[in-house]
């Protein structure tokens, strides 16, 4: 990985809603829909599609359209990646 898709990636992690909606996503086991994050989070729509949009552009999780449902997953391989080369950081 290279350290400007960390920065990117670090950036998107440093918000709590952010944190919180990978944190159902892993709680659900395998995938959470659009409309679950909506009953979890006390956001507005739109605000909930702009945390969503920078973590599917960090590529921390996948989208997936599902008929009119929106489905989310987390991309462990990205998160391995990530945890990788912040733990290449210590000395």
């Amino acid at each position: 990985m290279d350290t400007k898709k960390a920065e990117k990636i670090s950036k998107a992690l440093a918000d709590t809603t952010r944190l919180t909606i990978l944190k159902e996503i892993k709680k659900s086991k395998d995938c959470l829909y659009c409309v679950d994050l909506n009953e979890t989070l006390n956001l507005a729509q739109p605000s909930i599609c702009h945390h969503v949009k920078q973590l599917v552009d960090t590529e921390l999780i996948f989208s997936e359209k599902n008929g009119r449902n929106v489905r989310y997953s987390l991309n462990n391989k990205m998160l391995d990646e990530y945890i990788s080369f912040i733990e290449g950081l210590k000395i």
